[in-house]
Protein backbone atom coordinates (compact mmCIF):
# COMPACT_ATOMS: atom_id res chain seq x y z
CA UNK A 1 0.00 0.00 0.00
CA UNK A 2 1.38 3.26 -0.83
CA UNK A 3 2.32 6.21 1.59
CA UNK A 4 -0.87 8.34 2.55
CA UNK A 5 1.35 11.33 2.95
CA UNK A 6 2.39 13.36 0.06
CA UNK A 7 6.78 13.19 -1.05
CA UNK A 8 8.14 16.20 -3.01
CA UNK A 9 10.02 14.83 -6.46
CA UNK A 10 13.50 15.27 -7.64
CA UNK A 11 13.30 14.74 -11.49
CA UNK A 12 13.32 18.27 -11.96
CA UNK A 13 16.18 19.28 -9.68
CA UNK A 14 18.00 22.03 -11.70
CA UNK A 15 21.77 20.73 -11.58
CA UNK A 16 24.61 22.86 -11.85
CA UNK A 17 28.32 22.76 -13.29
CA UNK A 18 31.06 22.90 -10.30
CA UNK A 19 33.08 25.28 -12.90
CA UNK A 20 30.02 27.83 -12.33
CA UNK A 21 30.38 27.04 -8.19
CA UNK A 22 32.14 29.35 -6.03
CA UNK A 23 34.66 27.53 -3.26
CA UNK A 24 35.68 28.21 0.20
CA UNK A 25 38.72 25.74 -0.22
CA UNK A 26 41.24 25.36 -2.69
CA UNK A 27 44.03 22.67 -3.47
CA UNK A 28 46.72 25.62 -2.15
CA UNK A 29 44.97 25.09 1.14
CA UNK A 30 46.35 22.21 1.59
CA UNK A 31 50.11 21.81 2.96
CA UNK A 32 52.24 18.59 3.11
CA UNK A 33 52.88 17.61 6.51
CA UNK A 34 56.33 18.74 8.69
CA UNK A 35 58.82 16.58 9.36
CA UNK A 36 61.47 16.50 11.95
CA UNK A 37 64.15 14.61 13.55
CA UNK A 38 63.29 12.61 16.58
CA UNK A 39 65.67 14.20 19.01
CA UNK A 40 63.38 17.72 18.17
CA UNK A 41 60.21 16.16 18.15
CA UNK A 42 61.58 14.91 21.46
CA UNK A 43 62.46 18.45 22.55
CA UNK A 44 59.32 20.03 21.53
CA UNK A 45 57.48 17.51 23.25
CA UNK A 46 59.34 18.24 26.46
CA UNK A 47 58.46 22.05 25.92
CA UNK A 48 54.73 20.97 26.85
CA UNK A 49 53.69 21.24 30.63
CA UNK A 50 53.00 17.51 31.91
CA UNK A 51 49.44 18.82 33.00
CA UNK A 52 46.33 18.35 31.61
CA UNK A 53 46.55 18.35 27.92
CA UNK A 54 50.22 17.90 27.72
CA UNK A 55 49.56 14.63 29.46
CA UNK A 56 46.44 13.40 27.16
CA UNK A 57 48.73 13.97 24.49
CA UNK A 58 51.75 12.35 25.28
CA UNK A 59 49.45 9.62 26.23
CA UNK A 60 47.83 9.72 22.56
CA UNK A 61 51.21 9.89 20.70
CA UNK A 62 52.12 6.35 23.37
CA UNK A 63 49.22 4.80 22.77
CA UNK A 64 49.39 5.53 18.67
CA UNK A 65 53.19 3.89 18.75
CA UNK A 66 52.29 0.72 20.91
CA UNK A 67 49.35 -0.09 18.93
CA UNK A 68 51.49 0.44 15.55
CA UNK A 69 54.20 -1.50 17.36
CA UNK A 70 51.59 -4.69 18.15
CA UNK A 71 49.92 -4.58 15.39
CA UNK A 72 46.51 -3.65 17.19
CA UNK A 73 43.90 -1.54 15.51
CA UNK A 74 44.56 1.97 14.77
CA UNK A 75 40.54 3.29 14.09
CA UNK A 76 40.27 6.59 12.99
CA UNK A 77 36.79 7.86 12.13
CA UNK A 78 36.40 11.77 11.18
CA UNK A 79 33.53 13.81 9.65
CA UNK A 80 33.87 15.99 6.48
CA UNK A 81 35.68 18.98 8.39
CA UNK A 82 39.13 17.82 8.72
CA UNK A 83 39.19 17.36 4.38
CA UNK A 84 37.47 20.93 4.46
CA UNK A 85 40.56 22.61 6.75
CA UNK A 86 43.37 21.19 4.25
CA UNK A 87 44.07 18.29 6.42
CA UNK A 88 44.03 15.54 3.87
CA UNK A 89 47.60 15.18 3.07
CA UNK A 90 48.64 14.89 7.21
CA UNK A 91 46.10 11.66 7.39
CA UNK A 92 47.38 10.27 4.05
CA UNK A 93 50.70 10.85 5.56
CA UNK A 94 49.89 8.80 8.87
CA UNK A 95 48.48 6.06 7.32
CA UNK A 96 51.06 5.67 5.40
CA UNK A 97 53.68 5.81 8.38
CA UNK A 98 50.43 3.02 9.76
CA UNK A 99 49.08 4.72 12.50
CA UNK A 100 45.50 4.39 11.01
CA UNK A 101 44.67 0.48 10.04
CA UNK A 102 40.31 1.98 9.37
CA UNK A 103 39.37 5.14 8.60
CA UNK A 104 35.51 5.57 8.74
CA UNK A 105 33.43 8.81 7.82
CA UNK A 106 30.32 10.26 7.12
CA UNK A 107 28.24 10.97 3.73
CA UNK A 108 29.93 14.22 3.53
CA UNK A 109 33.33 12.99 4.01
CA UNK A 110 33.35 11.34 0.24
CA UNK A 111 31.59 14.00 -1.47
CA UNK A 112 34.30 16.48 -0.42
CA UNK A 113 37.31 14.14 -0.57
CA UNK A 114 35.79 13.64 -4.36
CA UNK A 115 35.82 17.18 -5.16
CA UNK A 116 39.08 18.17 -3.78
CA UNK A 117 40.48 15.67 -5.83
CA UNK A 118 38.83 16.08 -8.87
CA UNK A 119 38.66 19.57 -9.18
CA UNK A 120 40.72 20.69 -6.22
CA UNK A 121 38.12 22.81 -4.67
CA UNK A 122 35.54 21.77 -2.28
CA UNK A 123 33.05 23.57 0.69
CA UNK A 124 30.59 25.38 -1.07
CA UNK A 125 29.09 29.14 0.13
CA UNK A 126 25.84 27.99 1.46
CA UNK A 127 25.08 31.41 2.91
CA UNK A 128 25.09 32.78 -0.89
CA UNK A 129 23.78 30.10 -2.70
CA UNK A 130 20.46 28.26 -0.55
CA UNK A 131 18.15 30.76 -0.84
CA UNK A 132 18.86 31.01 -4.31
CA UNK A 133 18.01 27.61 -5.14
CA UNK A 134 21.57 27.05 -6.16
CA UNK A 135 23.40 24.92 -3.04
CA UNK A 136 24.05 21.34 -3.13
CA UNK A 137 22.99 20.84 -6.49
CA UNK A 138 26.28 20.39 -7.86
CA UNK A 139 25.98 17.73 -10.92
CA UNK A 140 29.69 16.70 -11.26
CA UNK A 141 29.34 15.83 -7.52
CA UNK A 142 26.54 14.06 -8.02
CA UNK A 143 27.41 11.67 -10.64
CA UNK A 144 30.42 10.62 -9.11
CA UNK A 145 28.77 9.90 -5.52
CA UNK A 146 25.79 8.24 -6.87
CA UNK A 147 27.41 6.38 -9.60
CA UNK A 148 29.86 4.43 -6.74
CA UNK A 149 27.24 3.84 -4.76
CA UNK A 150 25.36 1.86 -7.40
CA UNK A 151 28.72 0.18 -8.93
CA UNK A 152 29.28 -1.10 -5.34
CA UNK A 153 25.63 -2.54 -4.69
CA UNK A 154 26.10 -4.68 -8.24
CA UNK A 155 29.86 -5.44 -7.16
CA UNK A 156 29.41 -6.51 -3.62
CA UNK A 157 31.18 -3.55 -2.26
CA UNK A 158 31.03 -1.30 0.51
CA UNK A 159 30.32 2.22 -0.20
CA UNK A 160 33.81 3.36 0.58
CA UNK A 161 36.02 1.24 -0.94
CA UNK A 162 34.01 1.74 -4.41
CA UNK A 163 34.47 5.70 -4.23
CA UNK A 164 38.26 4.60 -3.50
CA UNK A 165 37.91 2.48 -6.76
CA UNK A 166 36.00 4.54 -8.81
CA UNK A 167 38.46 7.72 -8.21
CA UNK A 168 41.44 5.58 -8.61
CA UNK A 169 40.17 4.69 -11.91
CA UNK A 170 39.17 8.62 -12.73
CA UNK A 171 42.71 9.04 -12.29
CA UNK A 172 41.86 12.85 -11.52
CA UNK A 173 44.58 15.56 -11.65
CA UNK A 174 44.69 15.90 -7.28
CA UNK A 175 44.47 12.10 -6.60
CA UNK A 176 47.61 13.21 -4.23
CA UNK A 177 45.07 14.55 -1.83
CA UNK A 178 42.46 12.24 -1.86
CA UNK A 179 41.56 10.01 1.31
CA UNK A 180 39.49 7.02 -0.47
CA UNK A 181 41.83 6.41 -3.23
CA UNK A 182 44.70 6.59 -0.96
CA UNK A 183 42.82 3.59 1.21
CA UNK A 184 42.11 1.51 -1.56
CA UNK A 185 45.77 1.90 -2.77
CA UNK A 186 47.20 1.11 0.88
CA UNK A 187 44.32 -1.61 1.06
CA UNK A 188 43.06 0.05 4.97
CA UNK A 189 39.18 0.02 5.20
CA UNK A 190 37.57 3.26 4.05
CA UNK A 191 33.82 3.28 5.58
CA UNK A 192 31.60 5.76 4.69
CA UNK A 193 28.45 5.81 7.18
CA UNK A 194 25.34 7.82 5.74
CA UNK A 195 22.31 9.75 7.04
CA UNK A 196 20.02 9.64 4.51
CA UNK A 197 19.18 13.14 3.58
CA UNK A 198 22.27 15.06 5.53
CA UNK A 199 24.16 15.25 2.48
CA UNK A 200 24.16 17.32 -0.84
CA UNK A 201 23.73 14.49 -3.27
CA UNK A 202 20.86 12.78 -1.52
CA UNK A 203 18.64 15.55 -3.76
CA UNK A 204 20.26 15.12 -7.30
CA UNK A 205 17.61 12.32 -9.14
CA UNK A 206 20.45 10.00 -9.57
CA UNK A 207 20.62 9.42 -5.72
CA UNK A 208 19.35 5.09 -5.24
CA UNK A 209 18.63 5.17 -1.30
CA UNK A 210 18.72 1.30 -2.31
CA UNK A 211 22.04 1.77 -3.54
CA UNK A 212 22.74 3.58 -0.13
CA UNK A 213 21.75 1.29 2.37
CA UNK A 214 23.16 -1.51 0.75
CA UNK A 215 26.65 -0.13 0.63
CA UNK A 216 26.43 1.90 4.12
CA UNK A 217 24.98 -1.07 6.17
CA UNK A 218 28.13 -3.14 4.70
CA UNK A 219 30.33 -0.71 5.25
CA UNK A 220 28.50 -0.78 8.91
CA UNK A 221 29.68 -4.19 9.76
CA UNK A 222 33.17 -4.07 8.23
CA UNK A 223 33.62 -1.08 10.48
CA UNK A 224 32.53 -3.69 13.30
CA UNK A 225 34.51 -6.54 11.97
CA UNK A 226 37.35 -3.99 12.78
CA UNK A 227 36.00 -2.86 15.87
CA UNK A 228 35.74 -7.00 16.97
CA UNK A 229 39.71 -6.41 17.10
CA UNK A 230 40.06 -3.67 19.17
CA UNK A 231 41.58 -4.96 22.55
CA UNK A 232 45.06 -3.48 22.80
CA UNK A 233 43.96 -0.98 20.32
CA UNK A 234 43.34 3.01 20.06
CA UNK A 235 40.30 4.55 18.32
CA UNK A 236 40.35 7.86 17.49
CA UNK A 237 37.42 9.97 16.83
CA UNK A 238 37.96 13.41 14.54
CA UNK A 239 35.22 15.97 14.94
CA UNK A 240 32.49 14.23 14.35
CA UNK A 241 29.94 14.99 17.04
CA UNK A 242 26.88 12.83 16.38
CA UNK A 243 26.79 10.37 13.16
CA UNK A 244 30.21 8.31 13.95
CA UNK A 245 29.76 8.08 17.88
CA UNK A 246 26.43 6.62 17.32
CA UNK A 247 28.34 3.98 14.94
CA UNK A 248 30.93 2.97 16.95
CA UNK A 249 28.18 2.98 19.93
CA UNK A 250 26.35 0.18 17.67
CA UNK A 251 29.48 -1.81 16.47
CA UNK A 252 30.65 -2.22 19.89
CA UNK A 253 27.14 -3.66 20.87
CA UNK A 254 26.76 -5.75 17.87
CA UNK A 255 30.27 -7.37 18.71
CA UNK A 256 30.13 -7.48 22.47
CA UNK A 257 26.25 -9.42 21.50
CA UNK A 258 28.42 -12.01 19.44
CA UNK A 259 30.66 -12.80 21.83
CA UNK A 260 34.34 -10.57 21.08
CA UNK A 261 35.85 -9.72 23.97
CA UNK A 262 36.87 -5.52 23.36
CA UNK A 263 38.85 -5.36 26.27
CA UNK A 264 41.53 -2.47 27.19
CA UNK A 265 41.37 -0.06 24.35
CA UNK A 266 42.20 3.25 24.18
CA UNK A 267 39.99 6.31 22.76
CA UNK A 268 40.34 9.62 21.77
CA UNK A 269 37.80 12.57 20.69
CA UNK A 270 40.02 15.54 18.85
CA UNK A 271 37.70 18.47 18.47
CA UNK A 272 37.30 22.06 18.71
CA UNK A 273 34.73 21.66 21.12
CA UNK A 274 33.49 18.96 23.58
CA UNK A 275 29.82 17.05 22.64
CA UNK A 276 27.84 14.98 24.29
CA UNK A 277 28.15 11.63 22.35
CA UNK A 278 32.11 11.85 21.57
CA UNK A 279 32.44 11.53 25.55
CA UNK A 280 30.61 8.47 25.12
CA UNK A 281 32.10 7.15 22.07
CA UNK A 282 34.80 6.82 21.93
CA UNK A 283 36.06 8.04 25.68
CA UNK A 284 34.03 6.40 28.26
CA UNK A 285 33.69 2.96 26.32
CA UNK A 286 37.29 3.21 26.44
CA UNK A 287 37.98 3.86 30.70
CA UNK A 288 35.14 1.15 30.75
CA UNK A 289 37.22 -1.31 28.98
CA UNK A 290 40.15 -0.37 31.19
CA UNK A 291 41.89 1.12 28.84
CA UNK A 292 42.84 5.61 28.56
CA UNK A 293 40.07 7.75 27.63
CA UNK A 294 40.64 11.67 26.75
CA UNK A 295 39.73 14.68 24.89
CA UNK A 296 42.12 16.96 23.33
CA UNK A 297 40.25 20.14 22.21
CA UNK A 298 41.20 22.74 19.96
CA UNK A 299 41.12 23.35 16.35
CA UNK A 300 41.91 20.76 13.73
CA UNK A 301 44.09 22.82 11.46
CA UNK A 302 46.34 23.14 14.76
CA UNK A 303 46.12 19.29 16.65
CA UNK A 304 46.28 17.52 13.47
CA UNK A 305 49.82 19.25 12.13
CA UNK A 306 51.30 19.08 15.65
CA UNK A 307 50.52 15.66 16.15
CA UNK A 308 51.99 15.05 12.88
CA UNK A 309 55.02 15.84 13.75
CA UNK A 310 55.52 14.24 17.03
CA UNK A 311 54.30 10.82 14.81
CA UNK A 312 56.11 11.65 11.20
CA UNK A 313 59.45 11.65 12.70
CA UNK A 314 62.82 11.68 9.78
Amino acid sequence: MPSRYEEIELDNVNLHSIDARESLVGIDDFPEPSRISPTEADRLLDSFPPILAGNELRALIESLKKAREESTPRIWTMGAHPVKVGLSRHIIALMEAGFITHLATNGAGIIHDSEMACFGHTSEDVAATIHEGNFSVTRETGEIVNSAAKMAAEDGLGLGEAVGKSILDRNPPHLDVCLSAACYRLEIPFTVHVAIGTDVTHIHPSFDPASFGETSHRDFRILAKSISNLHGGIIINLGSAVILPVVIEKAIALTQNLGYGLEKFDGFNLDFIRHYRPGLNPVKRAIESGGHGAHITGHHELTIPLLCIFLLTE
